[in-house]
């Protein structure tokens, strides 16, 4: 069964970075097209973006030029790199298959970005 267990997150201030990683097990993320989430609160999850097998990524609008997804084929793992934060980042941070196994959400990485 795949897992998905993702780290990284923590408290930094508007304009600092930070780099999530997402562990996972029982599947190859080599074939697969990865993406990360997050959802604020009191609002719906939503797409940050995703990565297919051959290295193309999309981002959403508000993240464009910010964020960065990647892969390790070696470690089995996919990574956020997140630069020029802002407060509306703040949230809980998933990674899943895109689209989104509903059955298998890690806990999640919570990300705080102070003002």
């Amino acid at each position: 069964q795949v897992q998905f267990v993702e780290s990284g997150g923590g408290l930094v201030q508007a304009g600092g970075s930070l780099r999530l990683s997402c562990g996972v097990s029982g599947d190859t993320v080599s074939v697969k097209t990865m993406a990360w989430y997050r959802q604020a609160p009191g609002k719906q999850r939503e797409l940050v973006g995703f990565i297919l097998s051959g290295g193309y990524t999309q981002y959403a609008d508000a993240v464009k030029g910010r964020f960065t997804i990647s892969r390790d084929n070696a470690k089995n793992t996919v990574s956020l790199q997140m630069s020029s934060l802002r407060p509306e980042d703040t949230a809980v941070y998933y990674c899943n298959y895109f689209p989104a196994l509903q059955s298998k959400w890690g806990q999640g990485t919570q990300v705080t970005v102070s003002s």
